[in-house]
């Protein structure tokens, strides 16, 4: 366990943090945060036990990750199991400024995961469609549509092997 403070993985200012710099996230907290991963519906008097809070003191933290926008409670799912059969990673070129593509892929319900990159692509963008025609209806009609979209590579998944988001917080 983390006996230092530590900041956010995420220090996009969007995210609810306020002046743009990252919360500072104490060991108690993370360890909160390791016990939701563990089980998102775990209550909070166990976590409470676990961590040596109050229930009520874990309720104000879990509340304050939240508000502050550290993390989401929600629920897991595979996308075949309720009726999405075809996702992909999509590898996105731009010319000029990355942030008004990556806004407007955020915007699209099917773009699950927009991410500014390094290598052969500026941007990643995991899509869940329905099939394939749906797909290719996002693909060819909307983000290539876009205004400085200049080349994407589409990766289809196959098959959905691991999904998780176990990685704690080292």
């Amino acid at each position: 366990m983390h006996s230092e403070a530590v900041a956010s993985r995420s220090a996009d200012p969007r995210n609810g943090h306020g002046n743009g710099s990252s919360p500072t996230i104490d060991a108690v907290s993370l360890a909160i945060i390791e016990q939701l991963q563990e089980d998102g519906r775990r209550p909070y008097a166990a976590i409470g036990k676990a961590v040596g809070l109050s229930e009520a003191a874990v309720r104000q933290r879990v509340q304050k990750l939240l508000d502050q926008g550290v993390m989401q409670i929600v629920a897991v799912t595979d996308p075949l199991t309720v009726g999405f059969r075809r996702q992909a990673m999509v590898g996105i070129n731009v010319e000029g400024d990355l942030g008004p593509v990556a806004d407007a892929l955020t915007e699209m319900a099917e773009c699950e995961y927009v991410v500014m990159t390094a290598g052969s692509f500026d941007l990643m963008v995991e899509v869940v469609c329905e099939d394939d025609d749906h797909l290719l209806d996002v693909i060819n009609k909307r983000i290539r549509a876009l205004p400085g979209v200049r080349s994407t590579e589409s990766f289809v998944y196959l098959k959905l092997k691991k999904q998780t988001y176990m990685w704690g917080t080292r």
